[in-house]
């Protein structure tokens, strides 16, 4: 399967960037044909210029030649895999700008045909969605606030993709206080569950 793996975290040395590393080898050993993205490493640029918001609509093409490999990349992958930690709710900002200058016009999507109606999907070559993430907060009150991040990926991008995309969510609350054992068994269900994944 070809399997685009996006990270986003800045420090090297963060559980998140061990997640990403188990995410990536264990979906190479398993045969997925994977390209990855380390956003921080990279310095990729999430700012959405003045120039870039007026040719938005109009003149995606001149974003998408500022992000090409990016869009390719997109393009290109049948299943969608985001490493990150949530912030205030939802996903870093770094990540946040990679959705605003690389779910293009024409790329992700195109826009409503009229008013009341939904954007057009232009993602439906992605048949999978896998988002592994951990945060602060305690399950139950990210559910009182409405579980935004989770609502983010598994419907507002799922919405872009196949409609018969199967999705995955795994995501490790209380960061603040969990123990080693708590994370050594967060990455084996991370594990066990890209190992069931069919190629």
């Amino acid at each position: 399967m070809k399997t685009l793996l996006v990270y986003c975290h800045p420090n090297p040395q963060s559980f998140s960037a061990t997640l990403y590393a188990k995410t990536r080898d264990t979906l190479a050993q398993r045969g997925h044909e994977v390209r990855h993205f380390d956003l921080y490493a990279e310095n990729f640029q999430p700012v959405l210029t003045l120039e870039e918001r007026q040719a938005y609509l109009t003149n995606p093409g001149l974003i998408e030649a500022r992000v090409q490999a990016h869009v390719d990349a997109l393009k290109w992958a049948e299943h969608l895999v985001f490493v990150f930690p949530i912030w205030f709710y939802g996903p870093p900002a770094m990540l946040k700008g990679w959705l605003d200058r690389v779910w293009l016009p024409g790329v992700a999507f195109m826009p409503p045909p009229q008013k009341g109606k939904p954007a057009v999907p232009g993602l439906r070559h992605i048949q999978r969605l896998t988002v592994i993430t951990h945060g602060g907060a305690p399950w139950w009150w990210l559910k009182v606030m409405g579980d935004p991040a989770k609502k983010l990926f598994t419907r507002g991008l799922r919405a872009l993709m196949d409609k018969r995309c199967k999705t995955i969510w795994l995501q490790l609350h209380d960061m603040n206080n969990v123990s080693h054992a708590d994370c050594e068994a967060f990455i084996k269900k991370v594990t066990a569950t890209l190992k069931a994944i069919p190629i």
